[in-house]
């Protein structure tokens, strides 16, 4: 049987997470300045449904990959909060793989916008 309060509280919890990561991580802040400068791009060109799924999967995926690495920091600032090598690199993973996921929604943007962006100027 689902209990309702409790998945209430869990969807709660989950949104202060959201919260937490835009109001306290820099960069996150940066990906939601990206976000809001493609997703206005996005309505100024109109682009289609379909180039609309493509951008906000890339959106979600940066923004899933800059949560999991800040969660990682975090427990990995837990358990070893003097430095210990395997520790920075396990930061430093977790840090390319939203480099590579941002990458990734640039590449994305280029493809979904720019023939956009040449029909308007041609």
């Amino acid at each position: 049987m689902i209990q309702f309060a409790k998945t209430l509280r869990s969807f709660r919890f989950a949104a202060g997470g959201i919260h937490w990561l835009f109001r306290y991580e820099n960069n996150a802040r940066v990906h939601l300045l990206a976000a809001l400068v493609v997703i206005g791009v996005g309505f100024w060109l109109r682009i289609s449904r379909t180039d609309w799924l493509w951008l906000l999967l890339a959106i979600a995926l940066v923004w899933t990959a800059e949560m999991f690495n800040t969660a990682l920091e975090k427990v990995v600032d837990l358990v070893s909060p003097e430095y210990h090598p395997l520790a920075g690199q396990a930061k430093d993973l977790a840090a390319g793989a939203v480099l590579l996921t941002a990458l990734f929604a640039v590449v994305v943007g280029v493809l979904v916008l720019g023939p956009y962006v040449v029909d308007v100027f041609a």
